[in-house]
């Protein structure tokens, strides 16, 4: 079986590629050989007859991976939807098999593979299928991205409960900022609440950065997150 992480969100647009990045950096500073996936994405820009997954582009990037770019990234939808709605509008399902090929392809080549799922656990991939599904059955040990702001210890606690109820392996939760700190109240103490009340580790607090380099990442990466809960699971 596999090694890595599926990375899951608390909520849209918390920064899940930005983390699953910092994973596949983590692990090759712990001296493993990581690859990225996002099996489904949307919103997905067109050219021509192609779809971009640009999150599937920078994962494939920082990864440094030679697979093509349909094996990290094997469903794409253009419309910035849940991928059940997407594919509704679109008239295409999402391919889950062709999911599990290039996931298997991958751990064949791979010891770690870092995946990135879509939105939260509970976004709908067809009418009786969820993220929470496919994490399950890729059966990765889950890292839960949540933001530092007012709400996230409701947003948190829900995901990491729920997801635990279903049987699923939390790793852990990485608070991250998509934006500059504003130094708020909520921000200074969300983090250790979080810590306080819920029933898996807080991995890291990672910073915004503004610069995507190699060398920033793995600069915030050390600094930042938890080494040694990462390594249990490479």
């Amino acid at each position: 079986m596999a090694k890595g992480f599926f990375v899951t969100g608390t909520d849209t647009g918390v920064g899940k590629t930005v983390i699953a990045a910092a994973l596949i950096k983590a692990i090759g500073i712990l001296g493993g050989k990581a690859c990225g996936m996002k099996p489904i994405e949307t919103g997905c820009a067109r050219e021509g007859d192609a779809l971009i997954p640009s999150d599937g582009m920078f994962l494939k990037s920082i990864a440094r991976m030679d697979e093509s770019l349909s094996q990290v990234s094997p469903s794409c939808f253009e419309h910035p939807l849940a991928p059940m709605v997407a594919a509704e509008i679109e008239g295409t399902p999402v391919n889950l098999n062709k999911i599990r090929k290039a996931f298997e392809g991958l751990s064949k080549t791979y010891k770690s593979i870092v995946v990135e799922g879509v939105g939260g656990l509970l976004v709908p991939i067809s009418k009786n299928y969820f993220v929470l599904d496919l994490a399950k059955e890729l059966g990765l040990p889950l890292i839960v991205v949540s933001r530092p702001d007012l709400g996230t210890i409701n947003h948190t606690l829900l995901t990491v409960k729920y997801a635990l109820k279903e049987g699923l392996n939390v790793a852990g939760i990485i608070i991250n900022y998509t934006y500059l700190s504003e130094g708020s109240q909520a921000e200074e103490t969300n983090p250790q609440a979080i810590k306080q009340l819920s029933p898996s580790p807080v991995i890291g607090i990672f910073p915004y950065l503004n610069a995507m380099s190699d060398e920033a990442f793995e600069k915030a990466v050390v600094k930042n997150l938890n080494m040694d809960i990462i390594k249990k699971y490479i």
